[in-house]
């Protein structure tokens, strides 16, 4: 009788334990956001300028919008856009300090792989960036388009889910990294 009940029991939770990790792979659109921390390595001899030489890091935070196609049970395909916010970088610029504010939209294409209620997932898309640099009375912004990747983890229970993410965004010659945190909800 024992036996029957752990079995029955048993079943119990792998049926339960599947239905939170088919909720994971359903379609739908979700949002959410993330902060963090963002980090850039620059350091460059200009034959005009001089020394450039940037090593900082600064809050970051974005927030998200995507749609998960859910085509295959634990297996998640999805795209997602969002604003991000770097923060603000100091460095030093031909021996005057200086300062850059860097944001963008992304557009991504994801990949996940649902373990139960835990998930991996990684991401391929474009950053299209805006920064602005200022030292003392001079400024000047730039633009453009570039690849970013990511890694991430999510833990996802019904449609709320959390998420933990490492972002690299690969700007002409720099790179910023971001870590962060969030949560996410589908719709």
């Amino acid at each position: 009788m024992k036996a029957r009940m752990s079995i029955i029991a048993l079943a119990i939770a792998l049926a339960g334990g599947a239905s939170v990790a088919q909720a994971g792979a359903e379609s739908g659109f979700y949002a959410g956001g993330s902060v963090g921390s963002a980090s850039l390595d620059f350091s460059e001899e200009d034959p005009d300028i001089g020394e450039i030489e940037f090593d900082d890091d600064d809050s970051a935070y974005k927030v998200f919008l995507g749609y998960n196609i859910g085509a295959v049970p634990l297996v998640n395909l999805a795209v997602e856009g969002a604003y991000v916010n770097f923060g603000t970088f100091g460095g030093d610029i031909a021996g005057f300090e200086s300062e850059i504010d860097v944001d963008g939209f992304t557009a991504f294409g994801l990949v996940g792989f649902d373990l139960g209620p835990i998930g991996l997932f990684g991401k391929v898309g474009v950053l299209s960036w805006d920064n602005e640099i200022s030292a003392d009375d001079f400024s000047t912004d730039d633009s453009g388009n570039d690849p970013a990747y990511g890694l991430g983890a999510k833990f996802q229970i019904g449609s709320f889910s959390l998420r933990a993410e490492y972002e690299l965004f690969d700007l002409d010659e720099v790179d910023i990294d971001m870590y962060s945190v969030g949560a996410a909800y589908t719709f």
